[in-house]
């Protein structure tokens, strides 16, 4: 994460995840916290704007998310892309995955989950319940309450990714991931 990083007005919080990216998914409630990778993922909504999240039921994550009714949606980079892979492949009921992988974090300005460090784009969101949804489809909705970039990847509400290590990942199976490609205007 850099230094300072930049509010995005939550009006453009939506063009964060607008192009399908892999996102860490991170939580925290009574002292305990986990991360984890999240392929399936979608802004859902411009005002107040939203998003959803596949959670599954045995992630510690989703443990901790119902538990606080809040969590972090981070945008990861191609430079952590084996970190991304890493956290997918472990359960936090081994132990603070934070820890394990040596993963920073800063805290967040409205939440409790914590903002993993490096990431390009944070969005701290509260749970909107739906308990039939997230039950039955593991599909949580949240509603973004601030949300942050990279200024030297996201600005004038765009992104602009210029060196292929900070541009976004998305995840297609087996350890594979693609990275986002050249941008062109129409």
């Amino acid at each position: 994460m850099p230094t300072s990083p930049c509010a995005v007005p939550l009006a453009h919080a939506t063009r964060l995840l607008n192009h399908g990216p892999t996102v860490l998914v991170s939580a925290a409630h009574d002292g305990l916290r986990n991360v984890m990778a999240a392929a399936w993922n979608m802004p859902l909504d411009f005002e107040p704007p939203k998003v959803a999240v596949v959670i599954d039921k045995n992630t510690f994550t989703r443990t901790l998310i119902e538990a606080s009714g809040q969590f972090v949606v981070a945008v990861p980079t191609r430079a952590q892309a084996a970190l991304t892979l890493a956290i997918g492949s472990r359960s936090g009921r081994d132990g603070d995955k934070f820890v394990a992988l040596g993963l920073d974090t800063l805290p967040a300005s409205r939440v409790t989950a914590p903002l993993p460090v490096g990431c390009i784009a944070w969005l701290e969101c509260r749970v909107i319940p739906e308990p039939h949804v997230q039950q039955t489809y593991d599909l949580f909705l949240g509603e973004v309450l601030a949300a942050w970039a990279d200024p030297a990847v996201f600005a004038g509400g765009r992104w602009q990714f210029d060196d292929p290590e900070t541009r976004s990942i998305h995840y297609v199976a087996g350890g594979r991931f693609l990275m986002i490609g050249e941008a062109f205007d129409v």
